[in-house]
């Protein structure tokens, strides 16, 4: 495969997921949610009861970002933080009646966005680009996990040095 057509894809990936966010971030809006809330409110339908930290863990978001939402989130009566019983400091995540029937309600939403963007779209073709960005993800974060990895070791020396000079 040429290289300039792996920088096609990529250009394209990255525009069209952009285009998607936006269309996506429109049709919440016109249900009285935004594109965030709608993620929290599908994870915690999922995994219940996580904690603030394992649920911004889980969106691969700053706890310090997800805080805010989570604000709004139980301001609206969409879900509720219930003490850790084994740890004084943590709270857990709970959907109310009110969050579940909106996540619920979204699942149309998500059906129909799906609907819209895939029509005429082969599903032998979905199956495969499904495939394909499952393993670019997975790429990127192997990637991401060992630039770090490797990256340690020089901060690591540079700690030493700076340690050195004082």
């Amino acid at each position: 495969m040429s290289l300039d057509l792996k920088r096609q894809l990529v250009a394209q990936l990255i525009e069209t997921s952009r285009l998607l966010r936006n269309h996506i971030d429109q049709r919440a809006k016109e249900r009285g949610t935004t594109r965030a809330q709608w993620i929290v409110l599908f994870r915690l339908r999922q995994q219940e009861g996580l904690t603030q930290v394992d649920l911004a863990d889980v969106l691969e978001l700053q706890p310090i970002s997800l805080v805010r939402l989570l604000d709004r989130l139980v301001d609206h009566k969409l879900l509720e933080r219930k003490p850790d019983p084994k740890d004084r400091r943590a709270n857990r995540l709970f959907l109310t009646p009110k969050g579940r029937k909106l996540v619920d309600d979204l699942d149309s939403l998500r059906d129909a966005i799906a609907k819209d963007v895939l029509r005429d779209i082969p599903e032998n073709a979905v199956e495969s680009t499904l495939e394909t960005l499952v393993e670019m993800k997975e790429r990127i974060k192997t990637g991401a996990e060992l630039a770090l990895e490797a990256e340690q070791p020089k901060e690591q020396i540079k700690a030493r040095r700076s340690r050195a000079r004082s």
